[in-house]
């Protein structure tokens, strides 16, 4: 069932919410090869099963833990004896906890955890930071119940470039890059020709440009997939989504993703060596219609233009090249100066709902912004403000946009 959706993903007839919704059944093992299974869920689990025991490429998130061991012992009762995890995002690191209590219980040996050497700092930071994570990420999943861990299951084995590892009959060549995160593992299994992409490879345009979270890296990225491509596998399992079967599906996806990122990073350049500001970068910058078609490439999670502020970041820092953004006046003291300019904040505000019905909807969101920062006891403002970006949120393409918009408007 896995592989037919996947079939009708690449034809582009469905999406992801199939593998979330239901449609394709959580909580199950779909064995994809031979001895390999998937459990698709918000992030995917890959099992392999080896003379020596079950290796896992992933683990799955907090709320995913029980289930996801369900379904792999529902498919295979071996003990597990390594799990690696591709990176430290929580919807990837919180599915070991039930297999070690499986062991505790028969007086087993807990699986051996491998990960990027960077993923205990990435843990350490976290803990430093779990209010501002619950916030953000309770955010941009519009889910205002969400809780942030503080405890982590740290790895016992970390690499820095490479690691090799030799499970029975299996070989997992695991191989450091920077992409989504500095911490990131992709992994190739000879033996069954697979490659492990983890969150380098999502169904959706590249998570390289997230507006509330830590610095990312396109090039390094799409130099990854070029590695990977190079390998000229017949299976590519990915983080998110179907698993895509096939040579020429494998290298296409993973260059025409590669070339996604190539061409934002050296049109942002080309700019910003000319002299433009990042105000006149985001707005001119563009991907070919021919990538972003792809059903692999839906900017449904995140957006080309915010992908182009992290380069502009990563590239040139900070400051955005307007010497008045430099040292800015408070928010809330500059909304009141322009709204006595307006007329007032009740002149602001029509005029943003003005804006949104001339399509104008960056105006709208910037004026009624600066109408509730000049006055935000006032009802009427208030309104207006919770109508302006409530109909941005039901009108944005992307599930990061439709979050903050949606948090606004509730807020």
């Amino acid at each position: 069932m896995l592989m037919r959706y996947a079939e009708r993903m690449w034809q582009g007839e469905v999406g992801m919410e199939g593998l979330i919704n239901g449609e394709v059944p959580s909580g199950v093992a779909f064995e994809i090869a031979d001895g390999v299974a998937v459990v698709p869920s918000f992030a995917n689990v890959t099992v392999f099963r080896t003379e020596e025991g079950l290796v896992l490429f992933d683990t799955g998130a907090p709320n995913t833990a029980k289930s996801n061991h369900r379904a792999i012992r529902e498919w295979c009762p071996d003990p597990v004896r390594y799990a690696v995890y591709s990176h430290g995002h929580i919807d990837h690191v919180f599915g070991v906890g039930p297999f070690d209590e499986e062991a505790d219980r028969g007086g087993a040996e807990r699986p051996v955890v491998i990960a990027h050497e960077a993923v205990k700092a990435r843990f350490e930071r976290y803990v430093l930071t779990k209010d501002y994570n619950r916030t953000v990420n309770a955010r941009q999943f519009a889910n205002p119940r969400f809780r942030w861990p503080e405890k982590f299951r740290y790895p016992e084995i970390t690499y820095r470039d490479d690691h090799r590892l030799r499970v029975g009959e299996l070989t997992f060549e695991l191989r450091h890059a920077r992409g989504e995160t500095d911490d990131h593992t992709w992994a190739y299994v000879p033996e069954r020709d697979i490659i492990l992409a983890g969150d380098l490879f999502i169904w959706n345009s590249p998570n390289c440009g997230n507006p509330q979270k830590v610095q990312r890296y396109p090039a390094e990225w799409a130099a990854a997939l070029r590695a990977m491509a190079e390998l000229d596998a017949s299976l590519l399992i990915p983080g998110h989504g179907a698993p895509i079967a096939g040579r020429d599906r494998v290298r296409t996806a993973l260059t025409d993703v590669a070339e996604y990122l190539e061409t934002l990073v050296s049109q942002t350049l080309a700019l910003m060596n000319g002299g433009a500001r990042l105000d006149e970068i985001i707005h001119a910058v563009h991907v070919p219609e021919r990538l972003a078609a792809k059903p692999y490439l839906r900017a449904a999670y995140d957006e080309p233009e915010f992908i182009v502020r992290n380069i502009w970041r990563l590239y040139g820092g900070w400051w955005d090249g307007d010497p008045a953004a430099l040292k800015p006046p408070r928010a809330d003291r500059l909304a009141t100066v322009l709204a006595e300019l307006a007329g007032g904040p009740h002149d602001l505000a029509d005029r943003a709902r003005r804006a949104l019905d001339d399509d104008e909807p960056r105006v709208a969101a910037r004026l009624i912004e600066l109408a509730r920062q000049a006055a935000p006891e006032d009802e009427d403002v208030r309104d207006a403000y919770r109508q302006i970006f409530t109909a941005l949120a039901e009108s944005a393409t992307s599930l990061m946009t439709r979050g903050i918009y949606l948090a606004a408007a509730k807020s």
